[in-house]
């Protein structure tokens, strides 16, 4: 199969693939639209097992860029890269400098900031070489860390989906969070001050400890939280958490979480929606961090300080939007992620396509 023929590759404007040899670095930046302004997604660094998937991994997940920054209602297109390596040995300040240089060769079509495996540290060495990064510190339109904003924009959400299904608030409600990192650990902090009952897991065994500990919480092995007994299942992990595997074995009467690209393939979307199962979108829910995000990018390029009450207005309307996509499926008795999905679509393709700055 080559690179159009790919399920994911859907209209991508530009895939670019990058490498230095003196700094190892391996990257791909993929550009799915720009219509409705300049690509903006995060960086991710994993160890990949082979190209293919690092190129299926950033074509997704540029395309639900593009859903989530439509859906936010934000002047971007959808963009992402990914770097094929591990994130906990093989991090240098020289390899981010090249994938720096490697932003700054898109021209101005992408913006990036960080996601799994990259930090705002590892951008401020990125930063070095091009302006198209988002998310550092140190100047008056720094936005900082989007993790929080991503976990307010979920924990919104998670409660609306509540309110929805289940007719009560968040106290006493039982919630599994899968992945415990920067948006899932905030996000245990803020279900528990509301009163949740949590399960957790995470692959990496300090970080759960920790947030187990701060939360109150009962944790589980990775395999097990699916098993989890509980209302609300929250995937703050890698994407593909929900498939046709693992859905059988859900007992939450909820999915709401920050993971991107939660479903494994649309017909785990059908099933949910089969088992009477509130999918909350995960593009649409997940927002907040990219609205954070923008609010920086809109600073830079006014010459302005950043505006923390142009996001909260954001985040406000993104949980209006969450609920006008709930209620649309629930009147017209379909799955979420297709009502999303339409929604996402016509936005993009009714945007008047504008110029990426140079």
């Amino acid at each position: 199969m080559t690179l159009f023929d790919s399920p994911a590759f859907e209209g991508h404007e530009g895939v670019h693939a990058f490498s230095d040899e003196k700094s190892g670095l391996k990257c791909i930046i993929a550009v799915h639209s720009t219509a409705r302004g300049p690509a903006a997604g995060g960086c991710r660094m994993w160890p990949y097992a082979s190209a293919a998937e690092a190129l299926d991994d950033a074509l997704k997940l540029s395309r639900a860029m593009s859903y989530k920054n439509a859906m936010a209602d934000l002047e971007l297109g959808g963009g992402k890269s990914v770097i094929i390596g591990d994130s906990r040995t093989q991090k240098t300040p020289a390899l981010f400098e090249a994938f720096g240089r490697a932003v700054e060769d898109v021209g101005g079509k992408y913006w990036t900031a960080e996601d799994v495996g990259v930090s705002v540290h590892d951008l401020q060495h990125a930063r070095r070489h091009t302006r198209y990064v988002a998310g550092l510190e140190g100047h008056d339109a720094a936005s900082g860390d989007p993790s929080p904003v991503t976990a307010e924009g979920v924990f919104r959400g998670v409660r609306l989906c509540v309110q929805r299904a289940l007719k009560r608030d968040l106290d006493g409600v039982r919630v599994a969070i899968q992945g415990v990192g920067n948006v899932g650990g905030y996000l245990a902090k803020k279900l528990h001050a509301a009163g949740a009952r949590l399960v957790l897991t995470d692959v990496n065994g300090e970080a759960l400890r920790r947030v187990a500990a701060e939360t109150d919480a009962q944790m589980v092995a990775p395999s097990a939280i699916f098993d989890a007994d509980v209302d609300v299942f929250a995937p703050c992990a890698l994407g593909g958490a929900v498939s046709l595997d693992t859905l059988p074995r859900l007992r939450a009467r909820i999915v709401a979480g920050g993971a991107n690209n939660q479903l494994a393939d649309a017909q785990a979307g059908l099933e949910l929606h089969r088992r009477g199962i509130l999918y909350a979108p995960d593009y649409v829910i997940n927002g907040g961090g990219i609205i954070n995000v923008a609010g920086e990018i809109r600073a830079l390029d006014r010459g302005e300080a950043f505006d923390p009450a142009w996001v909260d207005a954001k985040l406000d309307r993104l949980a209006l939007t969450l609920e006008e996509v709930l209620e649309q499926a629930r009147t017209e008795r379909r799955p979420t992620h297709e009502v999303a999905n339409e929604i996402a679509r016509a936005r993009i393709l009714g945007a008047p396509r504008k110029q990426a700055a140079a």
